[in-house]
Formats: C-alpha cells, structure tokens, sequence
C-alpha cells in the first residue's frame, strides 16, 4: 500500500453533502502531488457560540478552516464537507483563510451590546498552523484582543504561539490570557505519524517551558488518548509537563466521529497494521461499541473499563503533580472601558 509521507489523510472520502459522487483520487500536479493551496473566505461574523457543555468557552474564533498539521485523527475534518470539500486530504490541502478577521474581531467587540466573555482562540482549526507565518491573521487578531483588553484562550500544537510572546505578555499583565499546549507524545518517531506536519514533540515541551517563564498561564491539553497507542504515555507527559511549570493539565478521549472513522482505520492499517485491530477495538469500547460519540458528557471522556483506568490515571497525575497548581481567571470587567476611543485614550 501507497503511503503519503508528510500528511496524514491518505484518502479523499466523498464529502456526504454532495449529490454526485466525485473521483476521490489524490490531485496531481507535476511539482507536488500533495501541494497545499490557500483559498481565501468572506465570512460575514467571525465568532462562534459554543453550545457545548464539555468546552469551557462560550465563543470561539478560527481565523482557518482546514489544517495543515495534518493529525489525523482531527475531529474538525467533518467540518470541511460544509465547505464543499472532503474532510480527507482536502482538509490539509484545501486551507481556507479569513483575512478580515481582525475587523470582524473588532467590529464585535467595539459594539455596545457585547459584553465580555472569554473567547477561545482555534477550537476547531490551529490558528498556529503553517499559513500563519506568513499571513499573521492570528497577530491581528492578538492585537485587537490587546486593544480592547478583551480576555482569550488559545489551544496550539505550533511553537510559532513564541513569535506573539510580546503581546501575550502585554495581556497577561491584566489576565487575560491563557495558552494551551496539546501534546500528543514524547515519542517523536509516534508525533510524525499521527501529526506529521506540527511541531516536534522536543519543541513543544520548549514552547511549554518559554511560555511559563515569561509569566504566561500554561496549560498542557494530552490529546487525544488513543487507547492501544498512547495511553501508556498520560502520566509520563504530566511529570515532564509539571517539571517545566505547567498550571494545569487536560485531556480527550480519541472519537472517529463521521468520515474521521474512515480515514484513521485507513490510516491505521497503513501505517500499523500488526496492531490496528486491537486500537480499533479498544477505541470501540470507549465509546459504546462505537468509533464516534456525539454525547454531551461522555464524548470527551468515554466509558467503559479502558476508559475508567485512563481517568484514574489522569486523576493520580493531577493528585500528583498538580495538586497545588490553577490558572488564573480571566479579567472580563476591564474591556467595558475600552469600547470607546474617548476612554481608551483616557485609560492608555
């Protein structure tokens, strides 16, 4: 079997809204086979509610849709169908970018019904991801937050979150800001596979440290868990995490949710195949005989005995390491005085 070396889709399933079913094959292009192209987007808003009970945010923002990261295992490649594209390999090929971002942002923010709340930055998409070097969407959108002293989170696999250290300080010098890390494994030879085009597992644990020594709250997410592959690695992780002065630790249980089941079996037999069964059955009993899950409550987590000794052992890491660690809250009383220019010369 054909393997695609610096990707991690290794198909193209037919996206589930079309009426006609398209030739799934990989684009060829005498240069790149798997070139990425940037496609530019005209959304009319740009903040997202949240109506989630397991996310501690009531908005998110994600200045790209579609990821060239490439994990494979990215619950947001179902969104790529809504863009007429699969959530395949279109989804690390097909990079749609929303320049007026910041002016979305502000145009929000600056009106006098909003009222602060802290947003969380990705969520769906990395807003580190590599287009960001060059376009800078993410630093507007840094920017305006700092502006109007407005309180976000940002989750990142990149260690380009280091190029905004100036401002992150600048907001953090009034709460608010906090920065999450997902760290998948130490293993790099495991981080190339799952996450082929992320930072390295060594330059992560580096970004983690810088940020905590520039005052920043650092959170590091251990996601997912996929049980059969990473598991082992939760308490691990926690230990080095804590060592370089994390605040706090999270973590997901791996869901194949919709055409993500497809493409990560596919993925999986690949790239693994000695041990592909035994992963899919164990992520099966997570999640109710199922490789997706879509309930509140339960999809982040899972069920079952796999998943119970996965929680205890993030519970033992927590007891641990963590016990006498939190992050800060958010200010969100501060952005009211600056919606106006009047008063924002007047506080400046």
């Amino acid at each position: 079997m054909t393997y695609l070396k610096g990707r991690g889709a290794q198909i193209n399933p037919t996206n589930r809204f079309d009426h006609f079913v398209y030739d799934s094959s990989i684009e060829k292009d005498d240069d790149d086979p798997i070139r990425t192209k940037i496609i530019e987007v005209h959304p009319k808003t740009i903040l997202n509610k949240v109506n989630s009970p397991d996310i501690p945010f009531k908005y998110s923002l994600n200045p790209y849709q579609g990821c060239e990261h490439g994990c494979v295992y990215c619950y947001a490649r179902n969104t790529h169908n809504y863009w007429g594209y699969s959530a395949g390999l279109d989804f690390e090929q097909k990079i749609l970018v929303k320049l007026k971002a910041p002016q979305l942002l502000e145009d929000k923010l600056k009106s006098p019904r909003w009222q602060a709340v802290p947003v969380m930055l990705s969520g769906n998409t990395d807003c580190y991801q590599p287009v960001e070097r060059k376009l800078n969407i993410t630093r507007q959108i840094l920017e305006v937050f700092w502006r109007y002293r407005h309180p976000v989170g940002i989750i990142t696999k990149n260690s380009l979150v280091l190029r905004d250290l100036d401002l992150l300080q600048q907001l953090n010098e009034h709460q608010l800001v906090h920065v999450a890390i997902s760290i998948t494994s130490l293993d790099e030879a495991v981080r190339q596979w799952l996450e082929p085009r992320t930072a390295s597992a060594q330059m992560r644990l580096k970004t983690v440290e810088q940020l905590v020594a520039a005052g920043i709250p650092t959170t590091v997410m251990i996601a997912p868990i996929i049980p059969g592959f990473n598991e082992h690695e939760l308490l691990p992780i926690a230990e080095k995490v804590a060592e370089l002065g994390a605040s706090a630790i999270g973590y997901t249980m791996v869901r194949l949710n919709g055409d993500v089941a497809t493409i990560f079996e596919d993925w999986l037999r690949k790239t693994h195949p000695d041990r592909a069964d035994k992963v899919l059955h164990k992520i099966n009993a997570c999640h109710g005989g199922q490789l997706g899950d879509s309930r509140f409550g339960q999809r982040m987590r899972g069920e079952g005995q796999i998943a119970h000794i996965i929680n205890q052992q993030f519970k033992l890491a927590k007891r641990k390491y963590f016990a006498d660690r939190a992050l800060p809250p958010f200010n969100v009383d501060l952005h009211q005085h600056f919606k106006t220019p009047q008063m924002k010369l007047f506080l400046d």
